[in-house]
């Protein structure tokens, strides 16, 4: 009798794992190109619109399919919180806001021991609410501050020498604990999160039940700079596991990943590659979406145009939609 729930329990995990392995596309689905709508970066969905950026505002796409301004402002990665409110990596402002019901902003970050970040550009929630940020660099070096620690035990340490940081970050209350006035929040509220072997992190994903960070490692105006997508393992306060680096898919000389979404499945989508060679990058990859089962596999290719693919997100009713955002062209795809 103790053989009935263990084989029904084997059947659940095989059927689990073929799903994770089938492609999520509507038989014979084409990509929808909905033109050049100033969809960049950032898409998000929220109450029947989609909001992306095109480097000088932030969009919203509404029901009707008409796109106007919803904040003028240089924006990245977005996404909705628990209450609704809208959280964006400011790239040029070099901070991490959120927008209020009443319009206002409130800056959730802008600084790291007192030094100001590169420049965020993507971001996720974990399962307590906690939001993790990528603060990359491209283009211009002028203006970094965030260097590493100087070695233990060394008092006199050239500041130059120091390594320039891009790196993850977490930001661990996004309001003021019950009970604690504005002066008794003076604490350290940003941490550092230590992604070893990630030169570039750009996208960045967790997994709903917080085991796994996905970091999008995209050093792609360097030759021979990483273009992979990285997975490390959490412990139970959030931090990454010494040694728990895992590379899961490689983009090699191509443009490399950007921004990505993971659905109920565990497959992820990854925008990435480009159909227009650089100086640095090659068009081995196309311009599209990569969809990857758990362990990395490439199951499904969605490919768009006209040159590099810059990110994603689910949407439509039941999130039945993949938009994906490339060019400031706005592509969709039906999911099944």
């Amino acid at each position: 009798m103790a053989l009935r729930p263990l084989s029904c329990l084997a059947v659940a995990f095989a059927l689990a794992s073929c799903s994770s392995l089938r492609s999520p596309i509507v038989p014979g689905a084409k990509p929808k190109d909905h033109g050049a709508i100033g969809a960049t970066e950032g898409p998000a969905w929220h109450n029947g619109s989609l909001y992306f950026t095109d480097g000088k505002h932030i969009n919203r796409m509404g029901p009707d399919g008409k796109t106007t301004v919803f904040r003028h402002n240089a924006s990245n990665g977005l996404l909705f919180d628990r209450e609704g409110r809208l959280i964006a990596c400011e790239t040029k402002n070099r901070r991490v806001t959120r927008t209020e019901r009443d319009g206002s902003i409130t800056v959730l970050a802008d600084r790291f021991r007192e030094k100001r970040f590169n420049s965020p550009n993507d971001l996720c929630m974990d399962s307590k609410g906690r939001i993790y940020f990528t603060d990359p660099r491209y283009g211009s070096r002028e203006g970094m501050e965030i260097r590493e620690a100087r070695p233990a035990g060394i008092t006199y340490y050239l500041e130059p020498t120091r390594r320039l940081v891009e790196g993850v970050y977490r930001i661990n209350q996004t309001g003021l604990p019950p009970g604690l006035c504005g002066f008794a929040h003076e604490i350290q509220n940003i941490t550092r999160i230590l992604c070893d072997g990630a030169e570039r992190p750009n996208g960045i994903l967790i997994s709903p039940d917080d085991r796994f960070l996905y970091i999008a490692d995209n050093n792609n105006n360097t030759h021979g700079g990483s273009r992979k997508l990285l997975r490390y393992t959490l412990d139970k306060n959030g931090d990454v596991k010494p040694g728990a680096r895992k590379v899961l898919f490689d983009w090699k000389d191509g443009r490399g990943p950007d921004g990505m979404k993971m659905d109920t499945a565990g497959r992820i989508y990854v925008a990435a590659g480009t159909n227009k060679p650089t100086e640095y990058e090659t068009t081995q990859f196309k311009a599209g979406c990569y969809i990857l089962s758990p362990s990395g596999k490439l199951i499904e290719f969605i490919p768009v145009a006209p040159d590099e693919c810059c990110n994603c997100a689910f949407g439509g009713k039941d999130g039945k939609i993949l938009f994906i955002t490339s060019g400031s062209h706005l592509w969709s795809v039906p999911l099944r």
